[in-house]
């Protein structure tokens, strides 16, 4: 979901074998909460297909997964449909998904205002009881990911360019983070219930991707210094519902 051209980074260059770690993390996290096979799921943010390639797997063949993205730079393209899409609204019926996975997307859709498109769209294509997978990189962590650059999303948005050029890691920043409580605001604006699994989905890549340093010593942590540290992990990931009708 970004523009490679015009001084803007390419974020999409995949690990295939990583990618398909991640999608192992995303099927458990979700399954744990409602069940894939047979479910009809949407990716936002295709990629290199891998994580859709493998929710098809999971949804099985009573299952219908569909992905999409602004450009194809898919590498595995079987088991679901793709459909190339333009700006942040989505291409489907109201209630017409049981399972819409978002995964590190948001922070690449634009401004905050697309961004809370972003959620409002996730909300009216869930089905009742339907659930969302929501993943984004905070917007304080130590070491921005995409650019490698220490704190960089932390200044205000309009000095972000200048310290991108200085740590010569590119011309703009075309990435926009939320803190933790400005995306719960927005999630909640968008009429969603949210429960914070970050720190299960940490437990989770310790059992897929056998984690090595800080990351390992954490997974062995008891549980209340995990919550304690967890404002400092660098990526934040919500499962979310869609909240009653106010009455």
């Amino acid at each position: 979901m970004t523009e490679p051209s015009g001084g803007w980074r390419d974020h999409s260059r995949p690990d295939v074998d990583l990618r398909r770690k991640k999608a192992g993390k995303i099927i458990s996290l979700i399954g744990r909460r409602k069940p894939l096979a047979g479910a009809r799921v949407l990716e936002i943010g295709t990629g290199a297909g891998v994580i859709s390639s493998e929710l098809a797997r999971a949804a099985g063949p009573d299952g219908d997964v569909h992905s999409i993205d602004t450009m194809d730079t898919r590498l595995e393209k079987d088991g679901y449909d793709f459909q190339l899409t333009s700006g942040v609204k989505l291409p489907y019926d109201d209630a017409s998904f049981d399972v819409v996975v978002s995964n590190h997307v948001i922070e690449h859709v634009g401004a905050r205002t697309d961004q809370q498109v972003h959620l409002d769209e996730i909300r009216r294509i869930l089905r009742p009881g339907g659930v969302g997978y929501l993943a984004t990189p905070t917007r304080w962590a130590l070491v921005e990911p995409h650019y490698k650059v220490p704190m960089l999303s932390w200044p205000p948005r309009g000095v972000r360019d200048r310290f991108v050029r200085a740590a010569r890691a590119g011309k703009v920043y075309n990435v926009d983070p939320f803190g933790p409580r400005e995306l719960v605001r927005a999630i909640e604006r968008a009429q969603l219930s949210w429960e914070c699994v970050t720190i299960e989905a940490l437990g989770e890549m310790g059992r897929i991707e056998a984690p090595k340093g800080a990351i390992r010593v954490l997974l062995a942590a008891p549980p209340a210094a995990q919550r304690a540290v967890r404002p400092a992990l660098p990526t934040m990931v919500y499962v979310l519902s869609p909240s009653a009708p106010a009455s």
